[in-house]
């Protein structure tokens, strides 16, 4: 109760609005404010960082990073660039004429904060800064986990599939961003992100499963990457209290630890993992100059384990694929419970023109081939 009484008794806000005097008449030769100072300093400590990683760390709202950050870049002070894995989503650097008063600035904050303890002993204060970072720890983890709930970008929705979840009626839902580039990917919105592509509300899409539960049987969830979004857990654990429905993951395989997660925690019940090429042609198939698929293959070995039921597939070009790539891909898989062969279908969304399928018969010699490795190989498509 006496504890209670004295934090009561705290009125953080005098010294936040006693910094907000000074750093403004200090930081006023610069064109700088203190939120903007602060964020200045953050890029500088974390060169990289994504708006939304800046935000958490700040708690800031998304309107005030915004706002906050193009005045920075139109002072020159801070450079705007677009992520590689998803083009919507922004990463920060400090500018080249930031580097130049970044010291000031450091001076600025050290001679403010040897202002207000300048009474405080060496001890005393201490302890002041390990109990103020355990609670600013605690108001970032809420912070953070409150972000997380809405972190998941959804840009598409099937409303009913008799084909992306074997033997149920169900949904399917399409997030954004792939760190892939897959050539043959029919999906060329879904990784790109194009600015003009509207993301969907997840509660809409929660509405509606909500409203189907009696007719769906499950949904699916694809992407893009779906493993990427650090809300899909969150995501998944609202449909499975609200509407009871199964889940199925499509995967690229390149989040081993979170497969695991979901899986561990009971959230998903059948995974669907690609497998882009044998081992050797990875990185070629994905559209990448390197890979390492040393994730991959741990997802492959837990799958291949039994931990949920699930499915091996490879869509399969004639520009990528070759019958040796397969006899690789056997014993690489070998032992699995199941694998799919899907045969490309050439569309308009496609990221790369001009690629063809294999022709039939070819994949009836490459479902033998893999035959002596895995016992039930099927065809989809022809």
């Amino acid at each position: 109760m006496e504890k209670e009484k004295k934090l009561k008794s705290i009125d953080s806000s005098i010294l936040y609005r006693c910094n907000h005097k000074y750093y403004d008449k200090a930081l006023d030769e610069y064109g700088l404010g203190y939120t903007q100072l602060s964020l200045l300093l953050t890029i500088y400590e974390n060169e990289g960082v994504s708006m939304n990683e800046l935000a958490i760390l700040g708690s800031y709202d998304k309107g005030t990073i915004t706002k906050a950050i193009q005045k920075l870049e139109q002072s020159d002070l801070v450079r705007v660039e677009n992520s590689t894995v998803d083009k919507r989503s922004k990463m920060l650097y400090t500018g080249e004429k930031a580097t130049k008063i970044i010291p000031k600035l450091y001076l600025i904050r050290q001679e403010w904060n040897d202002y207000l303890s300048e009474e405080i002993n060496d001890s005393d204060l201490k302890t002041y800064y390990s109990v103020l970072e355990k609670m600013i720890d605690k108001a970032r983890e809420y912070n953070r986990h409150e972000s997380e709930e809405l972190s998941i970008r959804i840009y598409g929705l099937q409303k009913l599939t008799l084909l992306d979840y074997p033997g149920y009626m169900a949904a399917t839902i399409f997030t954004g961003g792939c760190n892939f580039r897959c050539p043959f990917c029919h999906n060329r919105s879904l990784v790109f992100l194009n600015e003009n592509d509207g993301e969907i509300n997840k509660n809409v899409i929660l509405d509606y499963l909500n409203n189907r539960k009696g007719m769906l049987d499950g949904v699916c969830i694809s992407g893009g990457e779906p493993l990427l979004h650090e809300g899909l857990e969150d995501f998944i654990k609202t449909i499975k209290e609200t509407t009871g429905l199964k889940v199925k993951l499509d995967t690229n395989g390149s989040q081993f630890d979170k497969l695991k997660n979901l899986v561990e925690k009971g959230l998903v019940d059948y995974v669907a993992l690609d497998i882009k090429n044998s081992k050797s042609r990875y990185a070629m198939t994905i559209g990448l100059d390197e890979y390492d698929i040393k994730e991959i293959e741990k997802c492959v070995n837990y799958l291949k384990e039994g931990h949920v039921d699930y499915e091996f597939r490879t869509t399969v070009v004639k520009e990528f694929h070759e019958e040796t790539n397969f006899k690789e891909i056997g014993k690489w898989l070998k032992g699995a419970k199941c694998y799919f062969l899907q045969n490309f279908e050439e569309q308009e969304t496609c990221i790369k023109k001009g690629l063809h399928p294999l022709e039939y018969d070819k994949l009836k010699e490459i479902r033998d081939v893999l035959k002596p490795y895995i016992e039930n190989v099927e065809i989809r498509g022809k």
